[in-house]
Order: C-alpha cells, then structure tokens, then sequence
C-alpha cells in the first residue's frame, strides 16, 4: 500500500521524503539547507526490541559518518547510535530523551532523534539511500531477512 510519499512495506510505515542509512537503519531529512533531522526507522527500532533509554550528544559536538552521536538502551540491544552524516549537533530531542517510546510510536515525526548541521559538502547525502523505489526494495529486503532469521515476528 502506498500513500503520496509513505509506503507501508510488511506492516511498516515506510517514509519516502528522506534519505536512510541502510546499515544502522537511520534516516535523515533535510528540513532547509545545511540542516536536518536524523531518526531511526521502525525496522531499525524494532530489531533493538522495547526502547527503555536514548540519550544524545549535547548541542555543539562534532558529527562523523560513522562514529556515534548517542546511545540507545533496549530489550534485545544496548549500543551507539551511529551518525549518518558529518556536521554538528545542533538540537536534540529532550521529549524522546525523557520518552524513549516516543520513538517507537512516532518514528517520523515527533520521535526524531537530533538536528544536525550538515558539513557545507554535503557529500555524504550522495552515499544515503535516496530513491523512493531504492528505499523501498532495500527495506523490503531487510524485513524478509530480519524475519527469516527469527530477528522480528512474522
């Protein structure tokens, strides 16, 4: 099923307007130039199992692809939020930080996670998955995979 800019991809909702890191399941939407909001998509928050705690870098620390900008502490996980993009911290969410399960019920909307800077390149935007139909194909694949390997309920 597929509404203007969503898609829902094995009974998760699938947002099309954003651009996602396929190895951490994280997602970055650019809200105006040099500025964006990261978050992590269901899949990604599914696999960690029930958010008990995320908490952030604070305002003002660097950002590197790969490195982490936070940590999140669940049921079948406890790890770094690994970074998507290079830049800076610029805002964080207190209400997930005070809510994890913010996260878990609204993971595109109020359940982001920070707002970054994003370094004036903006080159690693090019190595984010960013068409609609290559998003969908790679989520669809990872859901087939996580449930073949028993890591999410049929």
């Amino acid at each position: 099923m597929e509404m203007a800019g969503w898609a829902f991809v094995a009974g998760f909702p699938l947002a099309l307007d954003r651009r996602y890191e396929a190895e951490t399941h994280m997602w970055v939407l650019v809200t105006e130039p040099g500025r964006a909001r990261i978050g992590m998509d269901p899949v990604g928050i599914e696999t960690s199992g029930t958010l008990a705690q995320l908490s952030f870098a604070p305002v003002g620390t660097e950002l590197a692809v790969g490195r982490p900008f936070g940590q999140l502490e669940a049921a079948k996980f406890v790890g770094p939020l690994v970074s998507p993009v290079s830049g800076v911290v610029l805002g964080v969410n207190d209400a997930v930080a005070a809510n994890a399960g913010l996260a878990e019920r609204d993971p595109y909307g109020a359940g982001w996670l920070i707002e970054a800077g994003l370094d004036e390149s903006g080159g690693e935007l090019a190595g984010l998955l960013a068409d609609p139909a290559e998003i969908t194909a790679w989520f669809t694949t990872k859901i087939a995979r996580y449930r073949l390997e028993g890591v999410i309920a049929q």
